[in-house]
């Protein structure tokens, strides 16, 4: 069901390249006010998805709409709320910054008496503010991308895409780019194309993961933070008992050795052993020394998740 604040919905989405898959049957929403992290390996369908979103590439089946606007029915009115920051940035480099966003603001339709407004107010918010005059083939790849970012805001568009926004920037400038894009979040959607896992936990309020070009998660950071804690504790123990002992615990679904006295216990999610575990050992005189509930990285989910073959066939 179509949420009634959606910004962005993309309905059954499939681009075809004769016969292989890039995106197959894909369908998910971004609501104004967040920041969805878009997560693949390479090859998975991620440029395709974009690229098909921002009217680049046409769907070979299925329809997206941004602002309730089709994206192939009405191409003008769904692009005007659309601001778009490829991988590879689309500057040029024998312009000024000033040059470039004048001329990306008059493509975007600012009326001219805007246009001065709108390019101060895009460097300010990039970190451009005192480069105007600097021409774009002189700077650093760092601001290279932050010029990127302010043509894909300069309109104030709705919905913002970004793919790989802070690739080639040091840690300063990754921080300063991360800040605006919680920033853009508050009031746009914003789609979030990035290789940096850790970038997704500390920007994205929401994460999609496709892999062969079909989806395989969806759902709030949280939802994948309680993904990440998995259903296991090691233990290492002086004397252990014998392994059976240690499988009658309440919970315990399997143990696993590790060797030198450690074990793995998987257990039932909601049941954890541990308080058990600890009075069996007290009681036995096992000499318990080490007790670790385990937990998986986000790194971890994402390659389970896209080490499983899809449903379709593998494109």
């Amino acid at each position: 069901m179509e949420s009634p604040d959606a910004l962005i919905v993309v309905e059954h989405l499939s681009r075809y390249y004769g016969p292989t898959a890039a995106v197959r049957e894909l369908s998910f929403q971004v609501r104004r006010g967040e920041v969805l992290g878009f997560l693949g390996p390479n090859g998975a369908g991620k440029s395709t998805t974009m690229q098909t979103i921002t009217g680049n590439l046409a769907p070979s089946g299925g329809r997206v709409t941004v602002g309730g606007a089709d994206i192939l029915d009405e191409p003008v009115a769904a692009k005007a709320r659309l601001g778009y920051l490829p991988e590879q940035p689309p500057v040029y480099k024998e312009l000024t910054v000033d040059e470039y966003l004048r001329f990306c603001a008059r493509l975007n339709r600012i009326p001219r008496a805007q246009v001065g407004e709108a390019v101060a107010r895009a460097k300010e918010r990039c970190g451009l503010a005192d480069m105007g005059r600097r021409l774009i083939g002189n700077l650093s790849k760092g601001y290279q991308q932050r010029v990127g970012i302010a043509q894909a805001i300069i309109h104030q568009p709705d919905v913002v895409i970004l793919d790989e926004p802070t690739v080639g920037l040091d840690p300063i400038q990754i921080r300063e780019i991360r800040d605006l894009i919680r920033e853009l979040g508050r009031d746009h959607s914003v789609i979030l194309s990035t290789h940096i896992l850790p970038e997704v936990q500390s920007v994205c309020n929401r994460v999609l993961i496709i892999n062969r070009g079909e989806k395989v998660f969806d759902d709030s950071i949280e939802a994948l933070t309680r993904r990440m804690q998995t259903s296991a504790l090691v233990v290492a123990l002086r004397r252990p008992p014998a392994l059976g002992e240690l499988e009658e615990l309440p919970g315990v679904s399997a143990v696993e050795t590790l060797g030198e006295g450690r074990f793995r216990l998987h257990h039932d999610p909601e049941h954890s052993p541990a308080e058990d575990l600890v009075r069996a050992a007290c009681a036995g005189d096992w000499g318990l020394v080490e007790l670790t509930p385990e937990r998986l990285s986000l790194e971890d989910v994402f390659v389970n998740l896209t080490c499983v073959e899809p449903a379709g066939e593998a494109a």
